[in-house]
């Protein structure tokens, strides 16, 4: 008899928790979701530059670390003013093993017309890098400091020239931000593209440009090898490590260190919270391990993470700061 009356108990609890499966919003049924096939890290420019570093970097702590068990591809999109990226992630809707690397390009492509996609699409899964944007001049430049610059742009605007990879980006803003907290017109500077960093710097090494803006860890190198003095970086505070000496623009007088050099990863859109959660689980397992430490340390970069929602509500405020910045210059459409 009691073995009749144990056996129908058990039939019982093992009937309830079926049931328990099958209902929505019970833990059974929110099945934790992992990569099943190929993995590809999709760079929207090309080979050799730093946001191709930084995601060849992910993807090594990824399979070394065994935090995905699936082969793990690099796939480099360049094109379009990385508009070609986007365009192929857009075509891998709801497939959460499509993660591409996003910048402040994603913003001022929307601005300025150059695509109809707004950073909203995509699914904002990690903030991995903030760089401080940077304004360097060769080592035999008169420029001092800062302060230097905002003097000769006041006696004349077109008495300097500005070098960076496009205008309109991130670097353009950083300098037009620099400008107007000077209580200069942004819209009057002479400014001379340069597709890579390296260009850039042997025009400033030369003499044949005035200041290069770009990103600090761009310049460090030659910073460091003496063959350029970096005047100042457009961030709250210093720098540790090589950046320490150098000092902010607020250091110098200009009130300003709107729109940062930021990168994360972004998914395709329509991912479902159990995708979210495995990407933000993974990637801030990556931001901690001692390979991005490394990493971070090596480029003056401050240790600066997010997860996906606080991503997302980080991408308005920079996307908002971008847009008054862009009109100022004359670049939002």
């Amino acid at each position: 008899m009691k073995n009749k009356t144990f056996t129908r108990a058990m039939r019982a609890v093992l009937c309830a928790a079926a049931v328990a499966a099958l209902l929505p919003g019970t833990a059974a049924s929110q099945s934790v979701w992992r990569p099943d096939k190929l993995v590809e890290l999709i760079v929207p420019t090309s080979t050799g530059g730093n946001n191709d570093r930084m995601v060849r970097l992910v993807q090594k702590i990824l399979q070394d670390r065994k935090l995905v068990t699936m082969p793990v591809l690099v796939l480099n999109k360049a094109g379009g003013n990385q508009h070609l990226a986007v365009v192929y992630l857009d075509q891998h809707a709801a497939d959460p093993h499509y993660v591409m690397m996003t910048n402040p390009t994603i913003f001022t492509n929307e601005l300025n017309g150059i695509s109809k996609q707004s950073y909203t699409h995509l699914t904002p899964l990690a903030l991995m890098i903030v760089e401080s944007n940077a304004f360097t001049v060769g080592a035999d430049s008169p420029l001092k400091n800062m302060r230097d610059v905002m003097a000769r742009l006041k006696a004349d605007p077109n008495s300097l020239s500005f070098c960076m990879p496009a205008r309109g980006g991130v670097t353009h803003i950083a300098l037009a931000a620099a400008v107007k907290a000077a209580g200069l017109d942004p819209k009057r500077l002479k400014i001379v593209v340069f597709k890579t960093s390296g260009e850039s710097i042997t025009a400033i090494a030369g003499g044949h440009v005035d200041v290069m803006v770009s990103s600090l860890a761009s310049v460090m190198g030659v910073a460091q090898s003496g063959k350029a003095r970096v005047l100042g970086i457009a961030a709250k505070e210093r720098r540790g490590g090589g950046g320490a000496s150098i000092p902010t623009l607020r250091e110098q007088g200009i009130n300003t260190d709107a729109v940062a050099s930021w990168r994360g990863l972004s998914g395709a859109p329509g991912l479902t919270p159990q995708q979210v959660a495995f990407w933000d689980e993974t990637l801030e397992r990556v931001f901690d391990s001692e390979d991005w430490k490394a990493y971070r340390e090596k480029n003056n970069l401050p240790p600066q993470h997010l997860r996906s929602r606080d991503f997302a509500q980080y991408l308005q405020g920079e996307y908002e700061t971008t847009k008054v910045m862009m009109a100022e210059i004359g670049l939002a459409k």
